[in-house]
């Protein structure tokens, strides 16, 4: 079992700690005190008005525009909230792939502690869920000091078990993560792509913004093998001795093709992909993911 040292580097948290995980639509916030809602409340905060709907209550219409125009317009204002992020990691058999230093769910580990403790920092909300082909583990949102070791606990006791299903567990969750806000997937996403869009589709439909961080080893996409190879095929797929010569150009044109495919429909939906190879240093993945989102949310302008 891993310990928390393993889970998280204190010097790639240190190179992370002036980046900030921001919303590029507006969900249920960004950052804490001036995250702005789609939920139109009462605070100080005017935001617009429209006409008014049978329904709504009348202390809501501004009289002084009626009084001017003779319409009836309803105020809106703007809440002020905190962000709430879910993080999902895959812990299915085929994560504890690896060829070099570390695992895919090594990996996926450290990404997910260093998400975490960048918007915990911000005092904002997070929340893990633990999957293979269900949940196994979830450590409701929260915010503080207890919930980043929480997090730390459970991402540490993950071991790699089961078969994935990610397609159906986002499907189940879609409708039960009570918080709307960022849903970060972590997984190598080794499943027939419509079934995993169908499960984004749910979570874009309960009002969540997924980004998918897809995680592989640097051997599963060059395949570059020399003699020949014994395979112990992970998610009861069996054994089997090849010579990876003679499948490599084969292999190279599926995971590509499966890769594209994913990207172009993540991409159809708005939702960012962000392939991750193991090999690539953590803090520069997530530091250049993170300055580019947040410098196209402002672009944006939200």
């Amino acid at each position: 079992m891993a310990n928390h040292k393993d889970v998280i580097d204190p010097a790639v948290l240190d190179r992370l700690n002036d980046l900030s995980l921001v919303a590029r639509r507006v969900v249920e916030g960004y950052m804490a005190g001036h995250h702005t809602s789609p939920h139109k409340g009462s605070s100080i905060e005017f935001a617009q008005h429209r006409a008014y709907a049978p329904g709504d209550e009348l202390r809501r219409v501004d009289w002084k525009v009626f009084a001017r125009t003779e319409r009836l317009m309803v105020k809106e204002y703007v809440e002020e909230t905190s962000l709430s992020l879910n993080i999902l990691v895959d812990t299915s058999e085929s994560m504890a792939f690896q060829s070099g230093q570390r695992s895919k769910l090594q990996y996926a580990r450290w990404c997910a502690a260093a998400l975490s403790h960048l918007v915990l920092r911000q005092r904002d909300q997070v929340g893990l869920v633990l999957f293979d082909e269900t949940h196994s583990t979830k450590v409701p949102p929260a915010n503080g000091a207890p919930q980043e070791a929480a997090i730390l606990t459970a991402l540490a006791a993950a071991e790699p078990s089961g078969q994935t299903k990610v397609g159906e567990v986002l499907q189940w969750l879609g409708g039960r993560l009570r918080r709307r806000g960022i849903t970060a997937i972590f997984s190598d996403f080794f499943e027939d792509p419509d079934l995993i869009m169908e499960g984004i589709k749910r979570l874009l439909y309960g009002g969540h913004e997924p980004i998918l961080f897809q995680i592989l080893d640097p051997q599963e996409l060059l395949f570059d093998f020399d003699g020949l190879l014994r395979l112990d095929g992970l998610e009861n797929s069996g054994v089997r001795k090849i010579d990876p010569r003679s499948l490599r150009e084969a292999y190279r044109e599926e995971i590509n093709k499966h890769n594209l495919k994913l990207a172009r429909a993540a991409r159809a939906l708005s939702v960012d992909f962000v392939p991750i190879r193991t090999d690539q240093p953590l803090d520069a993945v997530l530091s250049t993911y993170l300055a580019t989102r947040s410098a196209g949310t402002r672009g944006g302008g939200i």
